[in-house]
């Protein structure tokens, strides 16, 4: 389970008191640790948990179960945390997967959402990957997409594609 996963667990942890969600918002940490968490992996079996979750620059590297449901925590076997990171006590809480959304388009002037209230939505919806038809040209989204993963903006991954091809009118004989 420590392979490197490709989308961000969602964070569907809205009792997250505000002093805990100040710490992470608008900024990428070195190092996040999710503690305590039940844990719902998404390949069908029982949620598992208290799970310590340890999240490096976007990348999961340590899945750590540190006890069982009725059982103390050693905290001895927590992983640690290192200087300048984040922790959050989820305790009672629940994380699953990113969810992937295959056609979203990211907003504009006629929806009134401008892409950050639109990206916020998303990622507070648990969806981490998104693939944009490129409705408001594929130039806007490619930016988008750069800024994304340089964790410029708060936004999920940006897959860009630019929609059907156009197919010629035959005439079947």
């Amino acid at each position: 389970m420590k392979k490197r996963i490709t989308y961000i667990l969602t964070f569907l942890l809205f009792n997250i008191s505000f002093s805990q969600q100040a710490k992470i918002e608008n900024k990428q940490h070195d190092q996040l640790i999710i503690r305590g968490v039940t844990l719902i992996n998404g390949d069908g079996s029982p949620p598992r948990g208290p799970i310590d979750i340890v999240v490096r620059k976007n990348i999961i590297s340590n899945i750590q179960v540190v006890g069982y449901p009725g059982v103390e925590i050693n905290e001895a076997s927590r992983p640690k945390l290192e200087k300048g990171g984040v922790e959050i006590n989820a305790n009672g809480m629940y994380l699953m997967p990113g969810f992937i959304d295959m056609h979203g388009h990211i907003g504009g002037d006629a929806q009134g959402a401008s892409y950050e209230y639109v990206f916020k939505l998303w990622m507070a919806h648990g969806v981490t990957t998104v693939r944009e038809p490129s409705g408001r040209g594929i130039d806007w989204t490619l930016n988008l997409k750069k800024l994304s993963a340089e964790n410029k903006i708060i936004a999920p991954r940006i897959f860009a594609y630019t929609g059907l091809v156009k197919l010629e009118k035959t005439s079947i004989h």
